[in-house]
């Protein structure tokens, strides 16, 4: 037996999968997640997994520490030493907003208090050039003043750092070679520029430094003593993973760490089911995210923010992300009743302590996942197969005291409205990634998981008209651990030159940058894993002259000259229309240079399954009542563990699997592939 891990975090439960490189065997395990130390859930998991982890070949972890540090303000003291006269960038932010017309707006307070933000001489201009040279003297003094205050981590970024680091390189030699305090550089995080943008950036980087290590220095002891011997890994919010090494280092690049192994993991059904353009949608128990994928080619952007909202501008994260959008909305998101009587659900969520009523652990507001026990969309019996007790009684009791007596309602009305509104929630994060970017969602199929994602995804089809929704054969309520075992070893640099591509003169500038990122590339993997095979892909954010928004296109992978400009230019065109609408005739400038290096890791194949049953027949489990769209209905019960390749049926109908319930409406009809994937298409 020689297994591979993956481990996944989540608002409600932690996930284990492993599956054995020699027989092709798959274990998963869920266990609550432990929010006042995360870890311990994580050893839970792997207690009830009982691996042997001397056995194990290799661990991939995603988690939400970093993404949680930040929102509940948990994070390190940090002190900042940046260039005089910018220590207040994080409180000017930018002077403009997105909505110029919205007075209820906001910027978010600053993450490092201006007492503990200091500056120092020195000045490098945007061409790299040194006007300034830096003083070490008040390198010195600033330390002094930080480490008298208490900080417990360090953060160095000073203006125009992206265009020359020797200062940056230089401050953190002293600070380093005096304390013992974390440092991060902000050269280091991002070469991107903008000063606010790339100061936040490494700011969150430090803020969120000190719990992260510690986290994965008891992770890493912890395996160690169950017999791991190997380097473990973290998923990356690129897509890829690296070495808990590099997550200590570089935590900002794991923020959304655990979301994004969904999206590659769908993107291998999608691959598997010969499925090019597909909407990955992740029900989960706290959250619904939704990431488009054309050509199974995630998209990745470094225009990230924390806690944005139409009222907030959030904080900038200029690191790479697969582009996703997350809104609070999933089987523990609560619902209530607003100031002026309007029924909500989320993004407030009972999370795993005390979780919904149904729960049994105190929890009294009402959830979806009560909505769903009420009305019978789930079997209070099977809740991870048994293994969780859930209490009927206590979520009709929720659902009527704080909803239906409201509204003078019966509780299962209440309790339908509730999970209508969570319906149009998910819906929404579609529109989002696709109406919104100027995709047609009807052009894509819809893979979903999580413990949620089946139960929204009949009703999202019919309202988008979406024409295909696959449910994959692996468990949706562990789907995103599963999705790291399908994952590669990726690292990105992008680096700001503003280049136009009208002077071709400007070629051989534009190919020595893209061959120095390429070198740094292959030395990172070099450094990290002592390997050169790396498969090397460009990408650049274009803009019109005079514009400020960039769009990312990808550029040919061969060296740069008139046909590749003139190839370049089309496609920038191309995607711009796309995204806004129109086209312009004026000059077209490179503002970033984006360089991606991925070392291949081998993949296990899904096996086709065996026949396992004769006929439907054989996989149904009995007949249940459900409230549904103002009807009581009687829906046959299928168990999804017995459903065999060539499996059809009509619906309505409902489809068990420990982690999740799949739900078929009156006009759909169900078909299991020879992997074991439910189809779920018109009839």
């Amino acid at each position: 037996m020689v297994f591979r891990i993956g481990i996944d975090i989540g608002g409600a439960f932690t996930d284990l999968v492993g599956y054995d490189d020699e027989t092709g065997e798959f274990v998963w395990v869920k266990d609550e997640t432990t929010v006042a130390d995360p870890s311990i859930g994580v050893l839970n998991t792997i207690s009830k997994s009982g691996i042997d982890f001397s056995k194990v070949l290799s661990i991939i972890h995603g988690q939400t520490l970093v993404i949680n540090t930040i929102i509940e303000r948990k994070g390190a003291k940090v002190g900042l030493i940046t260039t005089r006269g910018y220590r207040d960038v994080l409180e000017l932010q930018r002077s403009n907003r997105r909505d110029m017309y919205n007075f209820r707006y906001q910027k978010p307070d600053p993450i490092v208090p201006r007492y503990l933000r200091l500056e120092v001489d020195e000045r490098v201009l945007t061409d790299g050039s040194v006007l300034k040279p830096l003083c070490e003297e008040s390198v010195k003094e600033a330390l002094k003043k930080l480490e008298k205050e208490g900080v417990e981590s360090i953060c160095i970024s000073f203006i125009n750092s992206y265009a020359n680091p020797s200062h940056e390189l230089r401050a953190c030699e002293i600070v380093e070679s005096q304390t013992r305090i974390p440092v991060t550089v902000g050269h280091e995080i991002t070469r991107e520029w903008r000063e606010y943008e790339r100061t936040m950036t490494a700011v969150l980087s430090a803020y969120v430094k000190p719990k992260l290590t510690k986290y994965l220095a008891r992770l890493e002891e912890a395996f160690k003593g169950r017999g791991f011997r190997r380097h473990p890994f973290v998923m990356l919010s690129n897509g890829g993973v690296a070495t808990f090494e590099v997550a200590k280092k570089f935590p900002i690049y794991t923020i959304e760490s655990g979301p994004v192994a969904g999206v590659i993991g769908g993107v291998y059904i999608a691959r598997l089911v010969g499925e090019d353009n597909v909407i990955v949608l992740d029900g989960g128990s706290t959250t619904t995210k939704a990431s488009l994928v054309e050509n199974l080619t995630p998209r990745v952007h470094t225009e990230y923010y924390v806690e944005r909202t139409k009222f907030t501008a959030g904080y900038p994260v200029r690191v790479p992300v697969v582009d996703t959008f997350e809104i609070g909305n999933g089987g523990t998101s609560i619902s209530w009743i607003d100031a002026i009587g309007n029924l909500r659900v989320g993004p407030k969520a009972a999370g795993a302590y005390p979780g919904p009523a149904c729960y049994g652990k105190g929890g009294t507001e009402p959830t979806v996942t009560d909505a769903y026990v009420v009305n019978g969309l789930i079997n209070p019996e099977y809740l991870l197969g048994g293994a969780m007790k859930i209490h009927k009684q206590l979520a009709y009791n929720a659902i009527k005291q704080k909803v239906a007596d409201h509204y003078n309602i019966s509780v299962h009305e209440a309790a339908e409205g509730i999970i209508k509104l969570a319906n149009e929630n998910a819906a929404f994060a579609i529109r989002v990634v696709s109406v919104q970017r100027g995709y047609d969602p009807r052009d894509f199929t819809l893979i979903v998981h999580g413990g949620s994602g089946p139960m929204f995804a009949p009703f999202i089809a019919q309202e988008l008209e979406i024409k295909k929704i696959i449910v994959p054969v692996i468990p949706p309520g562990v789907f995103s651990a599963w999705g790291m075992l399908t994952t590669d070893m990726r690292h990105d640099i992008v680096y700001t030159e503003i280049i136009r591509l009208d002077k071709e003169s400007n070629m051989k500038r534009i190919n020595e940058i893209y061959g120095e990122l390429e070198n740094k590339i292959l030395n990172i993997f070099k450094e990290e894993l002592g390997v050169g095979e790396v498969v090397i892909y460009r990408f650049a954010d274009l803009r019109y002259y005079g514009q400020e928004h960039t769009v990312k296109v990808p550029v040919p992978s061969s060296s740069i000259g008139p046909d590749e400009l003139k190839l370049l230019a089309e496609r920038f065109h191309e995607y711009h229309e796309r995204e806004y609408a129109f086209r312009l005739d004026g000059p077209i400038e490179i503002v970033n240079f984006h360089v991606v290096g991925e070392f291949k890791i081998k993949k296990f194949e899904l096996k086709e399954i065996e026949q396992l049953a004769n006929s439907p027949d054989d996989a149904l489990i009995g007949e249940r009542k459900i409230h549904l769209n103002g009807d009581e209905l009687t829906l046959p019960v299928y168990d999804k563990q017995k459903l065999s390749p060539g499996f059809h049926i009509d619906g309505p109908a409902i489809i068990e699997d420990p982690t999740s319930t799949i739900l078929v409406l009156s006009l759909q009809k169900v078909a299991v592939d020879k992997y074991g994937n439910v189809t779920i298409s018109e009839r």
